[in-house]
Formats: C-alpha cells, sequence, structure tokens
C-alpha cells in the first residue's frame, strides 16, 4: 500500500465506483475518514490505522458487480434485489484478495456488514468474532449512510443518527466503538453529552 501508484489506482476505482452510483458520491472517502479517526482514537497501531482507512476507501468496491437500475432505485427492494446487493461485501473480497498489496484488507471489507448481535452477512458473524475494523467500518459505514441523502429516503439529522447508532448499540454495533465513536462526534458537534443518555 506504499506505492502513490497503488493509492492513485485505488483512488480511480473509487472515483469510477461514485460516477457509476449517485449516491455513492463522497461516501467511501467520508467512511474511511470517520473509521481511521476511531482506531486513532482506540489507540491502534499506524498500521491499523492505515488499514482500517484504506479498508473504508474500498468497503463498497463490489458494489460494481450490482447492475446500477437495483443501486439507484428510487422504491423499496424485493427480496431477490435486496440478496444481490447483500453480496457485495463478498465481491470486495474477493477482488481484493487477489491482490498482494490488498489481500490484507480484504476480510475487513468482506465483513463490514455483520452485526455484533449475529444477524448480519455475509457469514451471520456475532460480537469479537467479527474482526475488530470491521466493526469499526460498520458504525462508520451505517452514520455517512444515516446522514446522507439516499434513493429512498432523506438524510436524517444529527440528532436522529445519534439515537439509531444509540438504540442499536449491542445489536447492529460494538459496545466499544459505538462509545468511542459517539465521544467524538460529541466533541467535534459541540453536542452536549446529555444525547448520550437520550432514550
Amino acid at each position: 500500500m506504499q506505492s502513490k501508484f497503488t493509492k492513485e489506482l485505488i483512488t480511480s476505482i473509487i472515483q469510477i465506483l461514485e460516477m457509476y452510483d449517485r449516491y455513492t458520491s463522497g461516501h467511501s472517502e467520508s467512511v474511511a475518514n470517520i473509521a481511521s479517526n476511531i482506531a486513532q482514537k482506540m489507540s491502534l497501531s499506524k498500521n491499523e490505522i492505515k488499514d482500517t482507512y484504506w479498508a473504508g476507501m474500498v468497503h463498497d468496491i463490489g458494489k460494481l458487480l450490482v447492475p446500477l437500475h437495483i443501486l439507484n432505485k428510487d422504491e423499496t427492494l424485493t427480496d431477490s434485489e435486496y440478496e444481490l446487493i447483500k453480496k457485495h461485501p463478498y465481491w470486495g473480497y474477493k477482488a481484493l484478495s487477489k491482490s498482494d498489496s490488498l489481500k490484507h484488507i480484504a476480510k475487513y471489507v468482506l465483513h463490514h456488514h455483520e452485526r455484533w448481535d449475529g444477524k448480519g452477512y455475509p457469514y451471520a458473524l456475532k460480537g469479537d468474532e467479527i474482526p475488530l475494523i470491521s466493526q469499526i467500518l460498520a458504525v462508520a459505514d451505517a452514520w455517512d449512510a444515516m446522514t446522507s441523502k439516499r434513493a429512498y429516503r432523506d438524510p436524517l439529522s444529527t440528532d436522529e443518527a445519534l439515537e439509531e447508532i444509540k438504540n442499536n448499540i449491542d445489536k447492529q454495533f460494538s459496545p466499544k466503538i459505538t462509545k468511542v465513536f459517539l465521544r467524538s462526534i460529541v466533541k467535534k458537534d459541540n453536542i452536549t453529552e446529555d444525547i448520550l443518555k437520550m432514550g
């Protein structure tokens, strides 16, 4: 990942993804920044922070294999369409695992939609069975998705998104990582810490 060429190539591929799916514009970089910030606040090593950033950048790369009419669909997805979208972490993993310089982050991409309660995909991993960096990506990905406009809804307000994150501690998200994230958001946005006690 040290190669300038590799970094520029990754960035170019992500730009292709963002041209392909109009609702992912800026999403990959935002997830990468949020996730690496969480990793830094958790005092992970420099290499782990760097891996978190690049895993965030490429976490949705498998969506390039999802038909455009499904990605940009305004109506509710059918069960079969949703099952197809759920394959994107595996497709991303398969692509990355074939690269000598990226294969070490492939597993983080594979598991970024796993849930703390074991109800995620693709393998229904539970708790700390999920790689730590994937746990971080799950929170960062959900936050950016909730606070950005999507085909099927307008963005949530900061307060609404915070409440949604809080309501899913121990369900969708790791308690430890969620608490680190919430405190970083409180500090960044000058929100009173009382918001953490809601609900």
